[in-house]
């Protein structure tokens, strides 16, 4: 006889859990770029609404969002990446600040080529304002006029003269300056044109770009500099979650039409 030959699947009672929609819960908010960009309005990012003991803000800070500069800056450099990091959450508004920039892989393959040498540095530089940064640099040797043989190599002795003078470049134009003033050199990349301009008497070079900044240590969190990175006064805001100014700062008052 065959054991649990006629047995049937029986049927559990219970209520079912009822299915609820996840985006029920979630509400947008804007993301706003430092006023270093023209085009402010990076997007709009998601998140679960405040309940109870988890608030809707600490969910946000602290996301990163990889934007293209011809997003940012209504240019054509769409092969520059920046990344903006959420700081601060003010209403409906995410206000982010620089955390690194990066290449985009096409870019990056499109500059290797055959029969000239690559020249790649890095160096670690702290800016005026407590950011620690790490800064990679690379360039390519180019032909000579009216050169006749087919291949540009640099000697391994140029090769290191070259990777110094980066190196000191990128550590003086960045050391001296706070993190806002880097960026707007980043984003034409005038450091990658004086690197250019200095190496000519070793060897002669093209396509010198900063291809990478990473944000490694940053100074404690300070709002008053954020907002100025953003262009607003103060740092308070009213219940409809517009920045307000606080007793310490002046305001203009509104032009009336009749009094």
């Amino acid at each position: 006889m065959a054991v649990n030959k006629n047995k049937r699947p029986s049927k559990k009672k219970g209520n079912k859990k009822k299915l609820v929609d996840p985006f029920t819960k979630k509400e947008w908010y804007d993301v706003k770029a430092p006023s270093t960009f023209t085009n402010r309005d990076v997007g709009k990012t998601l998140v679960t609404r405040t309940t109870g003991t988890k608030i809707a803000a600490d969910a946000l800070k602290g996301r990163v969002y990889e934007c293209a500069l011809a997003d940012l800056n209504n240019d054509e450099n769409a092969f520059r990446k920046f990344k903006l990091i959420c700081e601060d959450v003010q209403g409906k508004y995410c206000y982010t600040n620089f955390h690194g920039m990066d290449m985009t892989r096409d870019k990056l393959c499109s500059l290797v080529r055959k029969w000239q040498t690559l020249i790649e540095a890095t160096v670690d530089v702290k800016t005026t304002d407590g950011y620690l940064l790490r800064v990679f640099c690379m360039g390519f040797t180019k032909k000579l006029p009216k050169q006749i043989k087919k291949t540009a190599y640099a000697q391994a002795s140029q090769v290191r003269a070259i990777r110094k003078k980066m190196v000191d470049i990128m550590a003086k134009q960045v050391g001296s300056e706070d993190l806002k003033a880097v960026v707007l050199k980043l984003i034409p990349d005038s450091i990658g044109k004086d690197i250019e301009k200095e190496c000519l008497d070793i060897y002669p070079l093209h396509d010198v770009h900063i291809r990478k900044v990473k944000v490694l240590k940053k100074p404690k969190f300070d709002l008053g500099r954020l907002m100025d990175l953003h262009g607003e006064i103060g740092g308070a805001t009213d219940e409809n979650g517009e920045i307000v100014a606080t007793s310490n700062d002046f305001i203009e008052p509104q032009v009336q039409e009749s009094v």
